[in-house]
């Protein structure tokens, strides 16, 4: 393709495969290129084996989810593509990944560095889509890109959510059904700092103190962090300010989930 002189839009994914992803998908579509996306749960960006396990995988309904959206490559390798079995090389951004998830989740951004640039080199794409739902991981990628020169444009698509606020996740399907009832709490106190910044309040402790309240209102949730961030280096800030993000981790029932909202 790149012979031919066709531009590469890449989409990378950890599989199991949903509307957001396809959402992705037709956000490349859109830059005049061929649409190539990667499907692999890469092993070191899970910190306890277990989640890694337990990963959802179904290669048969992603490969169709994106044949129905029109992508022109499934890239799904193995780890003995990925990982030479002494790899011993790493990406690490060290700025904006100590902090949130980073703090959270030791070793998650080196992981996620190390396989998007393995990607960036194997496929070598024009433009790469990552979303706001990740937005962490968003800003850390394009500080890497910048830092690192790679010549890729990266795409960000809007976080896709449920008809009641609920972002769409693959880890969604480890909901039972009344911990899903409950996960529109991440949302709901999303929208308290968000109506309390809109209201004249600036400081960020009461606003992380009010997503934390509305958060504890669900009997199955447990909060990880309630943070107001600046919306680029993600440091903590005195004053909150147009621009800065509200970012929420919790546990619903046995699920982690993350969400945010720029303010």
């Amino acid at each position: 393709m790149k012979r031919g002189g066709r531009r590469i839009a890449l989409v990378p994914t950890l599989g199991a495969l949903h509307e957001g992803h396809a959402a992705h998908i037709r956000a490349a579509r859109q830059q005049d290129a061929a649409v190539v996306v990667s499907i692999y749960v890469n092993p070191t960006q899970f910190g306890e084996p277990e989640d890694f396990k337990k990963y959802p995988r179904d290669i048969e309904a992603d490969a169709a989810l994106c044949a129905r959206e029109g992508a022109d490559v499934v890239f799904a390798p193995g780890d003995d593509e990925m990982y030479s079995p002494n790899a011993s090389t790493w990406t690490e951004e060290t700025a904006l990944s100590h902090r949130l998830e980073g703090q959270a989740r030791p070793g998650h951004f080196r992981g996620v560095c190390t396989v998007v640039a393995k990607l960036f080199h194997i496929v070598q794409p024009d433009v790469a889509t990552f979303g706001q739902k990740d937005y962490q991981q968003l800003k850390v990628v394009q500080r890497m890109v910048r830092d690192l020169l790679f010549p890729v444009r990266i795409v960000v698509v809007p976080t896709v959510r449920e008809a009641d606020g609920l972002a769409l996740s693959s880890r969604n399907q480890h909901l039972d059904a009344a911990a899903r009832a409950q996960a529109t709490v991440l949302w709901k106190a999303l929208n308290v700092a968000k109506d309390l910044f809109h209201d004249g309040e600036r400081n960020p402790h009461r606003l992380s103190t009010a997503m934390m309240r509305a958060v504890q209102l669900a009997p199955v949730a447990r909060l990880d962090y309630a943070e107001i961030a600046d919306g680029e280096t993600l440091a903590s800030k005195p004053e909150a300010a147009a621009g800065d993000v509200a970012l929420l981790a919790a546990y619903i029932g046995k699920t982690r989930l993350i969400d945010n909202l720029v303010l």
